[in-house]
């Protein structure tokens, strides 16, 4: 199955005639049949780009699409690279987890946060400890305790399904 084209119609793919034609400094030269236009496009050593296709009849503009191809795919480029992407990473405790395991994985989430990384906190319950939901609330009012200088509480949830979680975020210098 042939692919649709991406962006605009150029030159030999526009088909309709008669076309609405603007030449390259922007004057509307009025409707004229496709194969005119593409004469005209040509003497000017330039490229005929279809900017109106849902119109009656169609816009087609003269211009050099290769130059405007490069400064739209250009200005994508930019602001990709000033895009900042926030990475979370999860720690899991259980409701029942010892105190060193507790600190290992505590230590854990504050080297993340002191990366700048948010850090997602989720307390998972298996079974009966689902009838004791305060313990995981006491896991994660240690947690937050414990990062208060480093961290702020993004989102914290109560009980959803089998686990509790809590989004904390760097704090902002």
């Amino acid at each position: 199955m042939p692919r649709a084209p991406q962006g605009p119609r150029v030159n030999r793919q526009i088909r309709k005639s008669p076309v609405r034609l603007i030449d390259a400094d922007g004057t509307q030269l009025g409707i004229v049949p496709i194969e005119e236009a593409r004469q005209r496009a040509q003497e000017q050593g330039l490229d005929l780009v279809e900017v109106g296709a849902t119109a009656d009849p169609p816009v087609v503009k003269v211009m050099d699409w290769g130059k405007v191809k490069f400064e739209r795919d250009k200005k994508a480029r930019e602001s990709r690279k000033k895009t900042h992407v926030i990475e979370v990473k999860e720690v899991k405790f259980r409701p029942t987890i010892d105190e060193h395991d507790f600190g290992i994985k505590l230590n854990r989430a504050i080297r993340f946060l002191k990366q700048g990384k948010k850090v997602k906190v989720t307390v998972f319950f298996r079974y009966r400890q689902l009838r004791r939901p305060e313990l995981g609330v006491q896991i994660l009012d240690k947690v937050t305790a414990a990062t208060a200088d480093i961290a702020d509480v993004e989102h914290r949830s109560r009980l959803e399904g089998r686990q509790m979680t809590m989004v904390l975020a760097p704090k902002s210098t």
